[in-house]
């Protein structure tokens, strides 16, 4: 039974790529589409809202109101992200996807809806439901880590993950496109009178619930992983009768309708508090956890101090619009267009690529590497770059993107979730992204703080700084992470020694148990 489990397993991770490997790559693409499609939209509809809700603040969405706005999503991620790594791992992939993407429609279609009232103001409304879409975005961190890793071939598994991950960059590009599109055709309706944004920004949020609405029949219809189904349900003979089936057809579920469950004791341990507190007090597994967690919060304090307050650093490059509503609105919609293009959607896609070649250890200890770098040149010579040329600072800009993403942004998300066991491999990516959310709201909430001081974005310069010291700090962090390149998920986490591990347990009608 043990041999056929690790036959069926690397029959996975040596089967020939195929269409649903495609298919599994766009399922799960499509919701970090809109993951992040939701997430930086709202650099965009903070300067709207600006305009729509607080004229007499000179049209500038208060710092407070800001800030809530958006770490609201970030404090609803981490939650997200810790509560579906849990539930994945405890009663299924396969049941618990989906679910996250419905709460992000849902919450979606919530955002539009908001407004002021006798009993609630609006950025109170909004930041309620942006809450509610960030338990969803939070549960698709985990979830569609693990289904990828899990259905991939060692050969492309990186790739196959870096893909997922890449949507990410087309996602944040579509929310400035969508934006621009919309300002231009209310341009008319903006110049008659600024409240008419009102308008543009519901258009704006609404649309990041189209791609997840038509993702979610793939989702709630793929099928449950062969390595959960053997591991931690036991259902052995179902699970390789299923792998069979993945391989050979695509299918969902192979014929095997037994159920059987075989005694745990030739596999691996059942999960439990006692055996997760055993297996990561170990300093062998601890320090992963630690060096995956620690690495996402140091990346997530720059990459979302920047990426939220895109609208701030371009205004100061001259994308500004010189206070008129349509112009500072187009021109934020324009400038959020050239750095994706310049910087992000080419950084993924360069991971993707390159990163089954490299390696995962080896980008993101590079990444940290070049981001201290432009973070110190950005930091300390940001005034006198700007004095001397805008077009050199964007440059600037632009290549510390490309290295977020040709770089710890995309590995951070990738090898938590092929380094830990089974049982585990959810819940362990759960809390390192729920660590570099923290990271996020950190950020949010020191830049927020701290930007004004001195004056109006006078401080910008010494958060670019602080930036660069966690960078430095990442790549520390980043030596106590494997290499998983070109190993496969057992080797990774150390199952397969449960595959030879000498047993003279008899299974007997006591260790055999009937799971429905």
């Amino acid at each position: 039974m043990v041999e056929r489990r690790r036959a069926a397993l690397e029959e996975i991770d040596n089967a020939k790529f195929g269409w649903f490997h495609i298919r599994a790559c766009i399922v799960s693409g499509i919701g970090f589409f809109t993951d992040a499609y939701d997430i930086f939209a709202i650099n965009l509809v903070s300067t709207m809202i600006g305009f729509v809700y607080f004229a007499e603040n000179n049209s500038q969405t208060p710092h407070n109101v800001d800030t809530a706005i958006k770490v609201s999503c970030s404090v609803g991620t981490v939650v997200g992200q810790l509560l579906f790594g849990y539930l994945a791992d405890r009663v299924g992939r396969k049941r618990m996807y989906g679910i996250e993407l419905m709460i992000i429609i849902i919450g979606t279609i919530g955002q539009t809806l908001v407004g002021n009232g006798p009993a609630m103001s609006f950025w109170a409304a909004i930041t309620f439901w942006r809450i509610i879409v960030g338990i969803g975005i939070g549960g698709d961190y985990p979830l569609s880590s693990v289904i990828t890793a899990e259905f991939a071939t060692t050969k492309r598994r990186g790739a196959m993950m870096a893909a997922v991950f890449a949507m990410q960059g087309i996602g944040q590009l579509s929310a400035g496109l969508v934006g621009l599109i919309a300002t231009a055709g209310y341009k008319n309706a903006i110049h008659a009178d600024q409240a008419n944004l009102d308008s543009v920004w519901r258009i704006v949020i609404g649309m990041g619930a189209v791609p997840g609405t038509i993702a979610l029949y793939y989702r709630l219809t793929i099928p449950e992983t062969p390595r959960f189904t053997i591991d931690v349900e036991q259902k052995i003979e179902k699970g390789i009768s299923d792998a069979k089936a993945f391989i050979e057809h695509g299918a969902s579920n192979g014929d095997y309708t037994d159920n059987i469950a075989v005694a745990r004791a030739n596999t691996s341990p059942k999960a439990s508090w006692s055996d997760f507190c055993r297996f990561f007090g170990q300093w062998k597994n601890g320090k992963i956890l630690l060096g995956t967690a620690y690495s996402w919060f140091a990346l997530d304090v720059a990459w979302y101090g920047l990426g939220l307050n895109n609208s701030i650093i371009l205004q100061n490059i001259g994308f500004a619009g010189d206070g008129d509503p349509y112009n500072t609105v187009y021109r934020v919609c324009v400038g959020n267009i050239i750095i994706n293009l310049l910087g992000s959607v080419p950084g993924y896609w360069i991971s993707v690529f390159t990163i089954d070649r490299l390696g995962r250890k080896f980008i993101q200890i590079m990444g940290f590497t070049m981001l201290t770098i432009m973070f110190i040149i950005l930091g300390f010579g940001y005034n006198a770059i700007l004095a001397k040329s805008s077009t050199l600072f964007i440059v600037l800009y632009a290549i510390t993107q490309i290295f977020f993403n040709f770089g710890p942004n995309t590995t951070t998300f990738i090898v938590p979730g092929e380094c830990f066991p089974t049982r585990y491999r959810s819940t362990a990516h759960g809390i390192s992204a729920a660590s570099g959310k923290v990271g996020s709201i950190v950020a949010q909430v020191g830049f927020g703080l701290l930007k004004d001081i001195g004056g109006s974005n006078k401080w910008i310069n010494h958060l670019l700084q602080l930036f660069a010291f966690f960078m430095l700090t990442g790549i520390f962090s980043s030596f106590l992470i494997p290499e998983t390149k070109g190993k496969s998920l057992e080797e990774l986490s150390g199952e397969d020694q449960y595959d030879s591990r000498p047993t003279n347990k008899t299974v007997s009608d006591e260790d055999i148990k009937v799971s429905y």
